[in-house]
């Protein structure tokens, strides 16, 4: 069963994303917060799978407590949800953690999948805003540090090939069938990638690929 915090100053949202994840079978909801700092709160204290968290709310906004979960160093998987097309927020909320980016006139098949896919540890990005992500990741990055330097300088060729086929978008099946590889030794690849880079997910992959110019926009 996975759980699920909603995290919305609306109560009307919060209703309706009730009424949706509690008609799912392999869902329940474990609690709601109207803002940024009752969410980090009631994180730490209801451990849920995944916060569904928005991003302008009073007080402490989405992109902050975003930042405190996933700094906390706990379970919980933040997918972010916004009625606002990609402009700083959805970068912002990647940066700070997030594992997915959702806007909320999303499908609702499409938000459900997109919980179970967040909370099974893989990330989403609602159709249509990854290539305007990449765009953004091109002309704000503020440069790569010695950090990321030296953890570039960990991977084996092989992983920074594995690497650059995660931040084009291929999924482990694509990258298998280009690299002549078994798709659990691409798997295998992914994870020591995550590990020597320090990597929440396969969306801090990308973000890591751009910022070190290991892959840049065609």
């Amino acid at each position: 069963m996975t759980t699920v915090l909603i995290v919305d100053d609306q109560a009307l949202q919060r209703l309706g994303f009730r009424m949706l994840l509690e008609a799912q079978p392999d869902m329940t909801v474990v609690g709601e917060a109207t803002q940024g700092g009752e969410a980090v709160r009631k994180t730490a204290e209801l451990r849920p799978d995944v916060v569904l968290m928005d991003v302008r709310m009073p007080g402490m906004d989405g992109i902050e407590a975003t930042r405190h979960i996933v700094e906390s160093g706990g379970r919980s998987r933040v997918l972010v949800l916004t009625t606002f097309n990609l402009d700083e927020y959805a970068y912002e909320a990647l940066r700070a953690g997030a594992s997915g980016f959702f806007l909320k006139d999303a499908r609702p098949e499409e938000l459900v999948v997109g919980i179970r896919a967040v909370a099974a540890g893989d990330s989403v990005i609602s159709p249509g805003l990854t290539r305007k992500l990449i765009d953004a990741f091109t002309k704000s990055r503020p440069g790569h540090t010695p950090e990321q330097d030296r953890q570039l300088a960990r991977l084996t060729e092989r992983e920074r090939e594995v690497l650059t086929g995660v931040a084009t978008g291929w999924t482990n099946t694509e990258i298998a069938e280009r690299l002549c590889l078994a798709e659990s030794t691409v798997k295998s690849h992914v994870s020591r990638i995550l590990t020597k880079i320090g990597a929440r997910d396969r969306v801090q992959v990308v973000i890591f690929a751009y910022d070190v110019g290991l892959v840049r926009p065609a």
